[in-house]
C-alpha cells in the first residue's frame, strides 16, 4: 500500500514539473502503469493519447503548446509527426513542433514552444487542413490521411517507421480509409511508395 501510494506521488510530481509525460517516462521515475491505470480511474490523471498522461487538474489544456504555436505563426498548419501525436497516432512526441509553411513565407525565430519547419506547396499547404480550437485559440492541422501521405512524402527527414507506424495505427483505428490515403498519397505523388504498405495492411480486412 505505502508503495503504491509513493508511485501516485512520484507521478503527480513528474506530471506537475513537465505538465504531459509519456508512460515510458513514469515508468523509468518508478511509477508503474498499473498505478497509472488506477490514477486515471480515480479521476487523477487524464490520458491525452495513447501513453501520454497529464494532472486531471492541470490548468491548461493537453495542447497549450499547440495554441501557442496557433498564435505565433497564424498561416501554419500542425503537419508530420506532430499532427500523428495531436490525432493520437503515435507514442513518440518530438522535441520540436512540426509546421508547415509555404515556400516562400518568412520562418519564424525564436518561437516558444521551439518548432521545426517544412516548406509546402500552395495546393498542398491548403489540402486537408482541419481547424480546432484549443484554449480559445483556432489551431490548424492537416487531417489524418493528409498526415500519413506527408510523413511518407517526407520521409528522409522523419522517419519511414514512424510514417509506417501511424498509417497502421489510423487504418487499425478506423481514423481513415485507404482510398482517402491512397488520394492524398497521389496529390502529394508518393502514391507508389505507400501502395505496397497498404496493400500489405488491408490484405486481411
Amino acid at each position: 500500500m505505502a508503495r503504491a501510494v509513493q508511485q501516485r506521488e512520484r507521478a503527480k510530481a513528474l506530471l506537475g514539473e513537465r505538465g504531459m509525460a509519456r508512460l515510458v517516462e513514469l515508468r523509468a521515475a518508478g511509477v508503474t502503469a498499473a498505478t497509472i491505470g488506477r490514477m486515471e480511474r480515480d479521476g487523477e490523471v487524464l490520458r491525452l493519447t495513447r501513453g501520454v498522461y497529464q494532472l486531471a487538474d492541470a490548468p491548461l489544456h493537453a495542447q497549450h503548446s499547440l495554441a501557442q504555436i496557433a498564435k505565433r505563426v497564424p498561416k501554419g498548419v500542425v503537419c508530420l509527426a506532430s499532427a500523428l501525436a495531436f490525432h493520437g497516432l503515435t507514442d513518440q512526441m518530438p522535441a520540436r513542433i512540426w509546421v508547415a509553411i509555404g515556400a516562400k513565407d518568412w520562418a519564424p525565430r525564436g518561437v516558444h514552444p521551439p518548432i521545426r519547419i517544412a516548406r509546402f506547396a500552395p495546393t498542398l499547404l491548403e489540402d486537408g487542413v482541419e481547424t480546432h480550437v484549443i484554449d480559445g485559440t483556432e489551431m490548424r492541422v492537416f487531417n489524418v490521411p493528409k498526415t500519413i501521405a506527408d510523413c511518407f512524402r517526407h520521409r528522409r527527414t522523419v522517419g519511414l517507421g514512424i510514417a509506417i507506424a501511424g498509417m497502421q495505427a489510423a487504418l487499425r483505428q478506423r481514423k481513415t480509409t485507404p482510398a482517402e490515403v491512397a488520394r492524398h498519397a497521389e496529390r502529394g505523388g508518393v502514391a507508389t511508395v505507400i501502395r505496397p504498405y497498404l496493400e500489405a495492411f488491408t490484405a486481411d480486412a
